[in-house]
């Protein structure tokens, strides 16, 4: 049985920062996007983590679990958002003691995805993969993203619906401020492998594959027990966005996690924009996603709003969804709380 925290007005957001934390430099920033969560009726409270980064890490791992252990067990705050990804989340699992924690929601992507997983794969306990904190920092947000407050905030088995992006950014301009946050230039248009596989349903997973594939063989990545003992053996829906794999990088990757048994019960598998479209050899991205259809013989949508190429969806890792292509590249996620 999956459990759904669920996110109210007044409620008190926790920041901790389990992987990067933020540099002096964009104090001013962090402190901006503090003020536009409270503007949107939260509390916030910021731990010491976040105000600091040091060789690719706000501080040593033993520090970061203890903060976020805090956190998660305390009843002063009611979620999680940590200020972004990073590098070494990865560091902070063992020290992490899961059974403890309560039935809140932690929200990210990038490097916390690692932690996103982990968590649900061990307790049941649903997560949410989408925005980081300063992606909220905007005076108004897009469409997409301004969805993940609707996600966490809904209740028992209702369905929760987000449609795709009419338009994605192709790049950052630091240069030129947006009050979206985001530069939206490029038409979103998702894609499927076999046009013919236009729905897809199961329980949602997945992440960063840059770094949750690295739970692969490790306790913190049992899939298969949490099949069993969560969705009772319902198939599992897998979304992956990629930071920074080549194609080769990301097809070894993938073999890795047919293998350690990730996809034996699949429904389909989601892939996000990638902004390191990088071919070797000739093998690109969309050979991947061909050999993998005819390996596994589930439907591949690729594309997807999801990841470092924003905006993104807000997946909720553990609930049950239906993905609907439409013509001209729509797409349409219905999310619903099942337990």
């Amino acid at each position: 049985m999956i459990q759904y925290p669920h996110l109210q007005k007044g409620q008190t957001i926790g920041v901790t920062a389990p992987s990067s934390g933020v540099q002096s430099s964009l104090h001013e920033m962090f402190h901006l996007a503090c003020k536009r969560m409270k503007e949107r009726g939260y509390d916030v409270i910021c731990g010491e983590t976040v105000w600091q980064q040091k060789k690719a890490k706000s501080a040593p791992a033993t520090e970061r679990a203890n903060e976020l252990q805090h956190m998660m067990t305390c009843d002063e705050i009611d979620h999680i958002i940590p200020p972004w990804g990073g590098q070494l989340l990865i560091e902070v699992l063992e020290h992490l003691d899961f059974s403890t924690m309560q039935k809140k929601w932690i929200l990210g992507y990038s490097d916390t995805s690692v932690l996103l997983l982990a968590f649900t794969l061990k307790t049941g306990i649903a997560t949410a993969h989408g925005p980081n904190f300063v992606d909220l920092q905007g005076e108004e947000l897009d469409q997409m993203t301004v969805m993940w407050e609707k996600v966490l905030a809904a209740t028992g088995e209702t369905d929760i619906t987000q449609f795709s992006s009419s338009m994605y950014q192709k790049e950052w301009q630091y240069d030129h401020p947006s009050k979206h946050v985001f530069h939206l230039t490029e038409p979103t248009v998702w894609r499927t492998v076999d046009p013919h596989e236009t729905t897809v349903k199961g329980r949602l997973l997945g992440g960063c594959i840059d770094v949750i594939r690295h739970l692969a063989g490790t306790p913190f990545g049992d899939v298969k027990a949490f099949q069993e003992t969560f969705l009772k053996g319902e198939p599992i829906l897998w979304y992956f966005e990629n930071c920074a794999l080549n194609a080769a990088s990301m097809k070894r990757s993938l073999v890795q996690l047919k293998l350690a048994g990730w996809f034996d019960d699949c429904s389909g598998i989601m892939f996000g924009r990638s902004a390191v479209d990088v071919p070797v050899e000739g093998y690109e991205y969309t050979d991947l996603y061909e050999e993998l259809h005819k390996e596994l013989q589930i439907p591949i949508v690729y594309d997807i709003d999801c990841g470092h190429v924003p905006p993104q969806m807000t997946f909720i890792n553990g609930a049950y969804a239906e993905v609907q292509i439409q013509d001209e590249g729509k797409a349409v996620l219905k999310q619903t709380f099942l337990p």
